[in-house]
């Protein structure tokens, strides 16, 4: 299958900056996340999603998509005998950005916001109703209290690499069937970063970050539903170059209730009635969310009648009003009488000109009626 053009896969336009390209994948990858949506096809369409964002975020993959197609932003012209490979070469994107003017290289030293990071918070039903405040635990990257992020030993700094000259990129003449051209690729003495650490930091070793536990305590809103997330802001990764912190993405699981089924705001319990009080009707004790209410049953109920109360069912989480709790009504037909019940059954029956089973068969009552 021929794969879709990315900006359409991301639902921007062409023109699309990239904090709305950021915008449009956050959204997209959390409504298709293999975590949160269970549906055929959306690993899938996730990846899609992903490979899109992979692309476009990128200047040089960008500009080579828009003047090539996926073939650019592939490194390659459909692979096989007649393609190239990514390896082959240096990197089939670093020629085509040097010999056709691709888009604008990256500063290693520019600032970056952190990574997003994702947890899972277990919810009883009634938490997730009500709303709760938990306190979880993470492990996450922080910047490196004895160095303050720079990875170098304590009373150094970080010197300008002297193989990139601080840019992190480093041109090399290779040899294609284009010709001879200048690839550029990240330069492996500095790791694109620009700098080198002649002293590291014994505590991170260079990294500027080192890997902590931290507690936070967070509200959990009332009314929020299985597979559904919040956001915190700036408890994601440390940024770089001084760039923002990412966000920490908390998806709820609810457990099930014993009793309560819940579809949206709406909460639907089923309950059992004697095939006396739905004929008679009367007042039955219930279960809500607030604790025990009554209903009003009428006379003449039928088991599968549904009641509604209105207002009884879970607030909306954006605050959209209050659901309602819908009672589906059995009527239970007693298994084990004692003869006396049996006789004022019959008496009933009687009464009501009911016919009581005698086996005969429906053809033979249509017979006689007609005789």
């Amino acid at each position: 299958m021929a794969k879709r053009d990315y900006y359409e896969v991301l639902g921007v336009e062409k023109s699309a900056s990239k904090d709305e390209l950021k915008k449009a994948y956050r959204k997209l990858s959390k409504q298709y996340h293999p975590d949160i949506n269970k549906e055929a096809g959306a690993d899938e369409k996730f990846k899609e999603i992903a490979e899109a964002y992979e692309v476009l975020s990128d200047d040089t993959k960008r500009a080579n998509y828009d003047r090539f197609g996926h073939a650019g932003a592939n490194q390659g012209f459909g692979g096989g005998a007649g393609g190239f490979s990514g390896g082959g070469f240096g990197g089939f994107e670093d020629i085509f950005s040097s010999f056709f003017g691709g888009g604008g290289r990256r500063d290693p030293n520019a600032p970056r916001q952190g990574n997003d990071l994702q947890y899972r918070v277990d919810l009883t039903f009634e938490e997730a109703v009500h709303g709760v405040k938990k306190t979880i635990k993470i492990t996450k990257e922080e910047e490196c209290s004895t160095c303050h992020g720079s990875g170098a030993k304590p009373g150094t700094k970080p010197t300008t690499c002297s193989h990139c000259n601080g840019t992190g990129e480093i041109n090399q003449a290779v040899d294609t069937p284009f010709g001879r051209m200048m690839n550029r690729s990240t330069c492996r003495y500095c790791d694109g970063t620009g700098k080198e650490i002649k002293e590291k930091c014994s505590t991170c070793h260079g990294a500027g970050k080192v890997n902590r536990p931290k507690t936070i305590e967070i509200t959990v809103p009332a009314g929020v539903d299985n597979g559904q997330q919040m956001r915190v802001s700036g408890e994601g990764e440390p940024g770089i170059n001084g760039g923002p912190a990412g966000d920490l993405y908390v998806v709820f699981r609810v457990k099930r209730h014993e009793y309560f089924d819940r579809d949206g705001d709406d909460i639907f319990f089923e309950l059992n009635i004697p095939f006396t009080t739905a004929a008679l009707g009367g007042t039955v004790e219930i279960p809500t969310l607030s604790g025990k209410g009554e209903l009003n049953v009428k006379a003449g109920t039928q088991s599968g009648q549904r009641q509604r109360l209105r207002g009884k069912g879970v607030k909306n989480v954006n605050g959209y009003g209050t659901g309602d709790q819908i009672i589906t009504i059995n009527v239970v037909t007693p298994t084990k009488m004692t003869e006396r019940q049996k006789e004022l059954l019959k008496e009933f029956a009687e009464i009501s000109g009911d016919e009581l089973g005698d086996g005969d068969s429906f053809f033979d009552k249509m017979k006689k009626k007609f005789k």
